[in-house]
């Protein structure tokens, strides 16, 4: 398969690779704990203030540190990296659960700033920035007609708490320019996606990493959803890379009666840390569904195993990804960071679910697309697991270890005639692209549409299937979408819907043919 990388980032990459990268299990430690010496160490340093005094050529010391580091780390394992500092701004922002800017869903439309949304009641949105716009300046800076820097644009857009940015932006329905004032303010960045009823009886919550506001918006979902009537619960982990491991055992303390052993740790002293649960729980009895795939990693395995281990509910979907290691972060003066890994993490009944790594950090992270080949995500039968990994619950169900949470259900995928590209396409950025570039030709025919009427226009017709099978041709090679159309339908209405009418949207059509969800209400 050709893929044009200009156009569309790598699908594995965006989906598994940067998510696990994020989302890895976090701990924090004062690097003033680690200023020892030794002569490798000072063999480093004067190797480093040799060329910077009498190299030859004018060289960037930093640039060579940087090097260094990244192939010392190389050495080690795939989940210890360095993260420079263009880079850890963002992640930092991401793990925490909201930044300060304007609050706006944006893409680079031939070179200018559209908006896709403006995050409801966020500061663009109070201000009257509509999906469609364009943002032309920024303070009088030109952000039109121009490849700027991602990172140059974020500047221009964010900034201090109450701080203010003029915007010139062109609006294309009235066809004028106009100017908005807007004061920037803290826009959350949600980490529980939805949270709604199925029906009477059974509440969804959909989980897409474990950042420091999980838990309290996980808890602020459950209860409401009690209070409409929630007798189970299905928790959504699918491709979460993971996070705050002390977000992943805080919901599930909420799950498990007290004393019941949510994880332990062990470190390279062989010093082990057990976590149980506590009295607070506040959804311990009552039916409880995990959804997990390829993609659920490091902490989302730390919650699907405590739940499964524990026997405490139904484990439902596809093998997980298999990160069984613990990172903890060191930030350095220059904004740069360094994850190292530290500890190893077990289920209760003892499992390691990490997976090898001895053939480096790029097969690793492409074991996914083995998965693929070999038939696992349409077969359960296809999993290779050694019998020396199986281990037993309380209750005498045969769980295993060694490279991620094997269900307890399995549920195939569903893009079951095609190949893995078409999947990962169908979660990548290029659909909602695709989508607003559609919209943005003439957005007045959805205008004043009811919902109901939205989908039964959608659903009357195949105009946007097809016009996105020739959108993916020009920038990806191979791709059957034909094969797997219902789906690829489906979530095309999605992506409408949710530039349209919202997030709840979106899952209101995602979630009504999901098949793990149908697999999970067949058995209630």
């Amino acid at each position: 398969m050709k893929i044009n990388y200009k156009y569309i980032p790598v699908y594995i990459s965006i989906i598994l690779a940067i998510g696990i990268f994020i989302g890895g299990s976090l701990q924090f430690f004062n690097q003033n704990d680690f200023l020892v010496t030794s002569n490798s160490k000072a063999k480093l340093n004067q190797l480093i203030d040799f060329i910077d005094n009498e190299y030859v050529d004018e060289l960037d010391t930093d640039s060579i540190v940087d090097k260094t580091v990244d192939n010392i780390l190389a050495q080690l394992d795939p989940h210890s990296v360095y993260i420079p500092p263009s880079e850890q701004v963002e992640v930092a922002e991401n793990m925490k659960g909201d930044f300060v800017g304007i609050g706006v869903r944006f893409y680079i439309f031939k070179d200018t700033v559209a908006i896709i949304q403006s995050i409801e009641n966020g500061p663009s949105a109070k201000a009257g920035i509509k999906p469609g716009d364009r943002i032309l300046y920024a303070d009088g800076t030109k952000l039109f007609g121009r490849k700027l820097p991602t990172d140059s644009l974020y500047t221009k857009l964010k900034g201090k708490e109450g701080s203010k940015v003029v915007l010139t932006v062109y609006r294309k329905s009235e066809k004028r320019n106009i100017k908005f004032t807007i004061k920037r303010g803290v826009v959350p960045l949600k980490s529980v996606d939805v949270g709604l009823m199925l029906n009477s009886s059974t509440a969804y919550i959909k989980i897409n990493r474990f950042a420091e506001t999980t838990y309290k918006e996980f808890k602020s979902n459950l209860t409401r959803l009690k209070n409409q009537g929630a007798k189970s619960l299905v928790i959504d982990l699918r491709d979460n890379g993971g996070g705050y491991m002390e977000e992943a055992i805080a919901i599930a303390d909420e799950l498990l009666a007290d004393r019941k052993l949510i994880v332990f740790t062990k470190n390279k002293k062989g010093r082990v840390d057990k976590t149980f649960a506590t009295k607070k729980g506040d959804f311990e009895t009552g039916k409880l569904f995990v959804l997990i795939n390829e993609n659920s990693a490091s902490a989302s395995e730390i919650l699907a195993g405590a739940v499964q281990d524990n026997d405490r509910g139904t484990i439902v979907g596809r093998r997980s990804f298999g990160k069984g290691l613990v990172q903890r972060e060191i930030d350095f003066e220059d904004g740069s960071a360094v994850r190292l890994t530290v500890a190893r993490y077990y289920t209760p009944t003892g499992r390691s679910i990490q997976k090898p790594y001895v053939k480096g950090a790029e097969q690793y992270f492409k074991e996914s697309e083995l998965r693929f080949r070999n038939g696992e995500l349409y077969d359960k039968d296809s999993i290779k697991i050694a019998d020396t990994l199986k281990f037993k619950t309380p209750k005498g169900k045969i769980v295993y270890g060694g490279g991620g949470i094997v269900p307890d259900v399995f549920v195939p995928i569903e893009f079951e005639n095609a190949d893995e590209a078409t999947a990962y396409l169908m979660e990548s950025g290029i659909l909602g692209n695709f989508v607003f570039e559609q919209l943005d030709k003439n957005r007045n025919i959805f205008k004043d549409l009811t919902f109901e009427q939205f989908l039964s226009k959608m659903n009357a017709t195949d105009l946007y299937f097809n016009l996105f099978e020739k959108f993916i041709s020009k920038h990806v090679k191979g791709i059957r979408l034909e094969q797997s159309k219902s789906v690829v339908k489906r979530y095309i209405n999605a992506e409408f819907a949710k530039q349209l009418y919202g997030e709840n949207a979106y899952y209101d059509i995602v979630l009504k043919e999901d098949v793990m969800l149908k697999k999970v209400l067949s058995k209630k």
